[in-house]
């Protein structure tokens, strides 16, 4: 479906308990789920999972995020907050 998610990339929620918050993307579980944190409801260290097409996904991508996470470094929550604020600005 949509193969282009990639980590630290922007999404919001349209589903579920969370619906209506951004999100960045820290992992890919498989086609149709992704880990999605947001340094506060949702905390680096125990993202969500989610499905895919709960998600509206935004062509904006932390590159910051997504070099650390390519590379195995870890993410902090201020790292993540700060990336969702920048980028939503961006859009």
């Amino acid at each position: 479906m949509v193969i282009g998610i990639q980590p630290g990339q922007l999404v919001y929620s349209k589903a579920g308990r969370d619906k209506d918050r951004y999100f960045l993307v820290v992992g890919r579980l498989d086609e149709q789920h992704v880990l999605i944190a947001d340094g506060d409801l949702r905390k680096a260290r125990k993202p969500k999972k989610k499905k895919i097409k709960h998600l509206k996904i935004f062509d904006l991508v932390s590159e910051q995020i997504n070099d650390k996470i390519k590379n195995g470094k870890k993410v902090d929550d201020k790292e993540i907050k700060a990336a969702i604020e920048a980028l939503i600005e961006k859009e």
